[in-house]
Formats: structure tokens, C-alpha cells, sequence
């Protein structure tokens, strides 16, 4: 009888555990998800290509990383010309300190980016078009800058989930 209610006890224990560890994951889960919707409405309100048919790749390197943005169908030319459009301005913005773009999208808090509004004259700069779409190439010597970007390329994938990747 002993071991009976013991076993009892041990399974409701485990189930309990199982509920809580459960509820915390579909927490965070959830909250993730809810960022990332907010961060997707307000991107469309900056971005003037489709979201659901393009993909930002976010990619460091010792010196800084490249942003790439390519239209998920190399045939379709009309978000390419509206990825190209809208990093041609990104890129003329950039290098002149304005991050309010991605500030607008994510937040003033978001990490990485108010050093890069203030390091910006630290950064070389590149734009490129690429097949089915367009790149920004950042690189520095600066130590504190190439942090600033790694966290700005984190932040970016993280708030933009399946819309981004690392590479």
C-alpha cells in the first residue's frame, strides 16, 4: 500500500513538473511570438517589400557582417526592385548616423543601435545589388563597433524570426 501511494505521489509530482516546465516554455515561446508580430507590423510600415516573400540574412565577420535581402522567388522582380529601393536608402541613411529606420521597427532600445548612431563616421559602408535582391557591407576597425553590430545582426534575427537567419 506504501508503495502505491508513494508511486502516486511521485507520478502527480512528475506531472506537475511536466505543467510547470510546459507553461514556462509556451511562455517564452509566446512572448517571442508576440514580439515578432509587432516587429512584422511595423516593418510594414517601413519596408515597402512583402515580408512573407523575401528574406533577410544577417551575416558577421571579424570586422562587421553583411545584410542581405533577397526576394525568396528570383523571379520576382517587383520585390527585388522594392528590397533595392529601400537598402539603397537604408545604406545613404546609414552613413549619414540615421538608424531611425530600424529604431521605428524594433525600438530606440533596441541593442546595438544607438553605438551605431554615434559610431556611425567609424563604419565603411558598401551597398551591392545581388542576385534577387541587395546587401550592405559594414566593416570597422573599431572593436566597440564591430560589438555594436553583431548585437544590432542578433537583435535583428531574433525580432524578425522566420523573416531572418544568421548565416
Amino acid at each position: 500500500m506504501k508503495n502505491e501511494a508513494f508511486s502516486r505521489v511521485m507520478t502527480a509530482v512528475g506531472l506537475a513538473l511536466a505543467l510547470i516546465a510546459g507553461t514556462a516554455a509556451c511562455g517564452t515561446s509566446g512572448a517571442e511570438a508576440e514580439r515578432q508580430s509587432e516587429v512584422a507590423e511595423r516593418s510594414r510600415k517601413v519596408m515597402p517589400f512583402d515580408l512573407e516573400r523575401t528574406t533577410h540574412h544577417f551575416t558577421k565577420s571579424a570586422d562587421g557582417g553583411v545584410e542581405t535581402v533577397v526576394a525568396d522567388d528570383p523571379a520576382d522582380q517587383n520585390q527585388i526592385r522594392l528590397i533595392r529601393e529601400h537598402l539603397t536608402k537604408e545604406f545613404s541613411r546609414f552613413r549619414q548616423g540615421d538608424w531611425g529606420d530600424p529604431a521605428r521597427i524594433h525600438g530606440t532600445t533596441m541593442p546595438g543601435i544607438q553605438a551605431l548612431s554615434q559610431g556611425y563616421t567609424r563604419i565603411r559602408m558598401t551597398y551591392q545589388n545581388v542576385q534577387a535582391g541587395a546587401r550592405i557591407v559594414f566593416s570597422t576597425s573599431d572593436p566597440a563597433m564591430v560589438k555594436a553590430l553583431h548585437a544590432w545582426f542578433d537583435a535583428q534575427v531574433s525580432d524578425h524570426g522566420n523573416h531572418a537567419q544568421p548565416k
